[in-house]
């Protein structure tokens, strides 16, 4: 009995055997595969890497022509184009013989001899303006004062009259009119009323 129990127990073990075999051949085929599939992945990445770099250096410039651009430097020509001037040769003699006419109508002959007479070449009369009239010379010089700190500059004339002495303040004579209407609005902002007098008038 205990032979047939050892060949059973044999014969169980070589029939377990196998099927260890088989998936032990399972196991080592699968991982076969899966290293081969790997290194085939890693093969050809690399693959690509190697010839991404070689197209890279492809496309860089050559340095031998970059060193000899740099040392010669082009040459640019530089072409001056003169303006041309076509009408020149445009100009037909019909357009000249237009020209020609508007030139002698633009001569004007010249007119007889038209001055202005005398009297209005003359300037007109400069004007003077009395910022008043005082019997007392320090009344006089009190309103000179005044004038003179507007930037005016009065002149004091001693006067004799029927009625006496009278000591009168005068601006002027003006060289333009824009001068005189000047004086006379800084002296009617400072309430001085003035009359206004042609030279040699009183």
């Amino acid at each position: 009995m205990a032979k047939d129990y050892a060949k059973k127990k044999q014969s169980k073990s070589t029939r377990k055997s196998p099927a260890r075999k088989t998936q032990a051949q399972r196991h080592s085929g699968e991982s076969q595969s899966r290293s081969k599939g790997l290194r085939l992945y890693v093969a050809g990445l690399l693959t690509g890497v190697f010839l991404s770099f070689i197209g890279y250096l492809m496309t860089l410039p050559d340095p031998a022509a970059s060193a000899a651009k740099t040392e010669e430097p082009e040459q640019l020509e530089v072409v001056i184009q003169r303006p041309r001037f076509d009408f020149y040769t445009n100009l037909t003699q019909e357009g000249i013989d237009e020209v020609q006419a508007v030139q002698q109508l633009d001569r004007v002959e010249p007119a007889a001899d038209v001055r202005k007479p005398a009297a209005a070449t003359e300037l007109p009369e400069p004007y003077l303006l009395q910022a008043g009239s005082f019997r007392q010379h320090d009344d006089a010089e009190r309103r000179r004062a005044q004038l003179l700190l507007l930037g005016l500059e009065p002149v004091i004339e001693e006067i004799s009259s029927s009625n006496g002495i009278w000591f009168r303040v005068y601006l002027g004579p003006f060289e333009s009119r824009e001068l005189m209407v000047r004086a006379r609005s800084l002296t009617t902002g400072q309430n001085i009323e003035t009359l206004l007098l042609k030279r040699g008038g009183t």
